[in-house]
């Protein structure tokens, strides 16, 4: 597969793009902190059966990617994704986003919103730093969630009981996502994150959640959504933090049910 170079990075990335591609709208996932590219799997054929062009990379730290400059400023998400678009001449695209890289979905899109058709964030933190909400967030997620091991904290009982090879499955990609990085060389959000940011946004989104996630549980979700005008929210009932991997077909119909409402 191939690289996308942008400043100080090699981004690892797949396309479908192919010889009807200038008919299809691109959609570009942007996975977890426990995932990278692979864990697209289960979306991929469905949206190119469903008419889009698929586009996922590993981020920054992330999977196949590869820092080029080591000692530089390691900049924002929202940034690197900007640049991978400019890469590959995508004018306009839906978004599609899971768990972290829903932190990332929200900061690009408050900041380059004549990119992005549709806005996905599905079982995110989001970011949002506003004191009301982080009271909120310690109250729903002790330590005590925090440091379970991260296939009980992120993906749900019933999954693990109905699905052991897809939870093997999992983790095989959740153990080749992370890089070792030092705390500098981390990315933060270009500007950060508040209820009052969410509130100006005009793009058209969808906040979807799993009903047994233990991480952004169905109000935590419902209170950022509830900031962002004209909103939609969804609930994939027994699913934790990977929803989009342990639901996938009801997750999947709900994500293309939406952007299928909105074509640049």
């Amino acid at each position: 597969m191939p690289y996308a170079d942008i400043p100080g990075v090699r981004l690892w990335f797949t396309d479908t793009a192919g010889m009807d591609d200038d008919k299809r709208t691109p959609v570009v996932f942007l996975h977890a902190a426990s995932g990278n590219t692979d864990c697209w799997v289960n979306q991929e054929p469905v949206f190119i059966a469903a008419g889009y062009r698929c586009v996922a990379y590993d981020r920054r730290n992330w999977g196949r990617s590869e820092v080029t400059e080591t000692k530089a400023e390691p900049g924002s998400a929202a940034d690197d994704l900007e640049a991978f678009a400019d890469h590959l001449g995508l004018k306009r695209f839906h978004l599609v986003a899971t768990a972290l890289g829903g932190i990332v979905g929200l900061d690009y899109t408050v900041e380059y919103p004549e990119r992005v058709i549709s806005l996905s964030v599905s079982s995110s933190f989001t970011g949002v730093s506003d004191a009301s909400y982080m009271e909120v967030q310690t109250r729903l997620r002790p330590p005590e969630i925090s440091n379970l091991p991260i296939v009980l904290r992120e993906v749900g009982p019933s999954y693990r009981v109905s699905s052991p090879e897809g939870v093997a499955k999992w983790l095989e990609i959740e153990e080749a996502s992370r890089h070792e990085i030092t705390p500098e060389q981390g990315q933060n959000a270009r500007n950060p994150m508040t209820f009052a940011r969410l509130e100006q946004m005009k793009t058209p989104v969808l906040m979807l959640t799993g009903g047994a996630d233990l991480l952004s549980p169905p109000t935590m979700m419902k209170i950022v959504a509830d900031h962002i005008p004209g909103s939609s929210f969804g609930v994939v009932p027994e699913a934790g933090h990977a929803a989009f991997w342990e639901q996938s077909e009801a997750w999947n119909k709900l994500v293309l049910d939406f952007i299928g409402e909105y074509e640049g």
